[in-house]
This record gives structure tokens, sequence and C-alpha cells, in this order.
């Protein structure tokens, strides 16, 4: 597979690309793969490591937790990190 012939990771949704990261290790594991492919595969495998990385941090950035008041009422949010 060409480096042009391989489709653009960027746009893959966490779940897609988690499912060919997947299908990428199980061919990897089984070993049947020639090594020429076996390294095209793996490069694809970290492009797609590295996509879900980042999809993985935007969430974490998203995320939020409630404030409570003393009376255990929604106060606010803040970011879960605290920061």
């Amino acid at each position: 597979m060409s480096e042009s012939a391989k489709p653009e990771v960027s746009g893959y949704s966490f779940e897609k690309a988690v499912a060919e990261l997947e299908s990428i290790v199980a061919r990897l594991e089984r070993g049947d793969v020639a090594l020429d492919e076996s390294i095209e595969i793996y490069e694809r495998g970290e492009a797609l490591k590295k996509h879900c990385e980042t999809l993985l941090s935007a969430a974490e950035n998203r995320i939020e937790k409630i404030r409570l008041d003393r009376a255990g009422k929604p106060q606010g949010v803040e970011p879960l990190d605290g920061g």
C-alpha cells in the first residue's frame, strides 16, 4: 500500500481508529504478514495510535466536574483536573 493509497486517519472517529488498530495488532501477532507489509502496517498503527491519543486528550480537556455547595446542590462546574 503506497503512502498516497492509505486513507488519512485524521478524520477517523476514536472507535474507528481503535478498531483498525486492533486489526493491525492482530495481523502482526499472527505473524503471517511479509516483512515489508509488516513495516507498513506498523507505521499505520503508529499513526492511528497518535490519532487516538489526540482524541483522548481533547476529550479529557472537555470533561468537567460539577461543584456542589455545602447543601450538596450543584453550584457550577470546573475542569476535572482542577486546572
